[in-house]
C-alpha cells in the first residue's frame, strides 16, 4: 500500500501516494504544503485508476554501442558499458497535461527572486514552474540540488524551464523556416546530429559539432559528436559533463566565420577585427560567453569564450576542462 500523503514532504519521480481513499502518482516534483492535496494540484498528481496500477514507468535508455558500430578509444571518446550502471535511477512518467497556470513572456525574461510569492506559488502549484522540463522527462536535471536551499533550487528550475521552452520555440521556428537569422540554437537529443549542424571541430576523423547547455544557472557552451557517451559534453568548474539533451548549432555555415584570437578575449578592442561574435551562452554570473574552437593534442575542439577567463579559452577535454592561449572565435561573416 502506497504511503499516505504528507505536508511538508520531498516528493520526486516514481512516488504514490494514498489521499482520503485514493492513490495518486506524481507528475512533477516538489515540496508539499499544507493546501497542495492531490485533488487540489492536478499539475502535481495525477489519480491513479484500477486500485493504483499505473503505466509501467519508462527510463531512459542506457546508450549502448550499436553492434555495427565501435567507435575507436581515445582521448574524449568514452565507450558505453553493454549495462551502464546509473546511482540516479529516475522514472519518467508516461504523460503530463498541459500547465493550468503558464509563465507570462515578460515573467520569463525575470529571475525567480524578482517574482512575487503569491505568483511564484500559483506558477508551482499550476505547473508552470517544470512545464518545459515536465515536456522532456524527468532525467534532465543538469545541476546539483544536494546543499541548496529550497529558494535556490526553485530559481534554478525556473531558469532550466525557460531556457527548454525558448529552445522548443526557437526550434519550431527554424524548421518552419520562419527563424530570423542564418543559424540558431535548437534543441537536440541523444547522439543523432542534424544535417544542418555547424561543424566547430574534428578529432581522429569525427567531426565535432557546437553545442550548449544549460548548467548550474549558466548555459555553457561545450561539443557534441555521434560518438560520445551521451551525444554531447560541456565544461564546468574543471569538470566534463555529459548530456543527452541539449542545444545544437545548426544554419549556413557560409555565413559565419573563424576569427584567430590570442590571450584574454576584448570586444571593444581589435580582438575579433570589428567582427561580431556569433550568439553563445553565459557564465552563472551573467557574463556573456562566445564560441570557441581551440587546437589540443592533435584535434580541433570547440568550446567557450569569455572576457572573464585571463588569458585564453577553455574547452572540455579528457574529464576535465583545458585552457588554450591561441584559439578562434565564431563570428557572422
Amino acid at each position: 500500500m502506497a504511503p499516505r500523503w504528507q505536508p511538508g514532504e520531498e516528493y520526486n519521480y516514481g512516488d504514490v501516494v494514498q489521499y482520503e481513499g485514493a492513490e495518486y502518482k506524481i507528475i512533477q516534483p516538489h515540496r508539499s504544503q499544507g493546501d497542495w492535496t492531490p485533488p487540489e494540484t492536478p499539475a502535481l498528481w495525477g489519480r491513479m485508476q484500477g486500485g493504483g496500477h499505473g503505466h509501467r514507468p519508462h527510463h531512459e535508455s542506457s546508450g549502448e554501442w550499436g553492434e555495427d558500430h565501435e567507435p575507436q578509444r581515445h582521448h574524449g571518446y568514452e565507450k558505453q558499458p553493454h549495462q551502464q550502471e546509473r546511482q540516479h535511477k529516475e522514472a519518467d512518467p508516461p504523460s503530463y497535461p498541459a500547465p493550468v497556470v503558464q509563465p507570462t513572456k515578460e515573467e520569463t525574461e525575470k529571475h525567480w527572486f524578482d517574482i512575487s510569492d503569491q505568483r511564484k506559488k500559483e506558477l508551482e502549484v499550476g505547473g508552470g514552474l517544470l512545464a518545459g522540463v515536465a515536456a522532456i522527462g524527468a532525467g534532465y536535471y543538469a545541476y546539483k540540488e544536494h546543499g541548496k536551499k529550497e529558494e535556490e533550487k526553485k530559481a534554478h528550475q525556473w531558469s532550466l524551464n525557460n531556457w527548454i521552452v525558448e529552445s522548443q520555440a526557437r526550434t519550431q521556428q527554424w524548421r518552419s523556416k520562419t527563424y530570423n537569422g542564418p543559424v540558431a540554437w535548437v534543441w537536440n537529443e541523444g547522439k543523432s546530429i542534424p544535417r544542418d549542424a555547424i561543424q566547430g571541430g574534428e578529432e581522429r576523423g569525427e567531426h565535432l559539432y557546437i553545442c550548449r547547455a544549460y548548467h548550474e544557472g549558466g548555459l555553457m557552451i561545450g561539443k557534441a559528436c555521434r560518438v560520445f557517451e551521451k551525444g554531447a559534453v560541456i565544461g564546468y568548474k574543471k569538470d566534463e559533463i555529459h548530456l543527452d539533451k541539449y542545444e545544437i548549432l545548426v544554419g549556413d555555415s557560409q555565413a559565419v566565420r573563424w576569427v584567430h584570437c590570442s590571450g584574454q578575449l576584448i570586444l571593444q578592442g581589435a580582438t575579433l577585427q570589428g567582427a561580431t561574435p556569433v550568439e553563445g551562452g553565459r557564465e552563472p554570473d551573467g557574463h556573456s560567453q562566445y564560441i570557441a574552437q581551440a587546437y589540443h593534442n592533435e584535434a580541433v575542439h570547440p568550446g567557450k569564450a569569455c572576457e572573464t577567463y585571463g588569458d585564453g579559452c577553455f574547452i572540455p577535454y579528457d574529464g576535465t576542462e583545458k585552457k588554450v592561449k591561441e584559439y578562434n572565435v565564431l563570428c557572422y561573416a
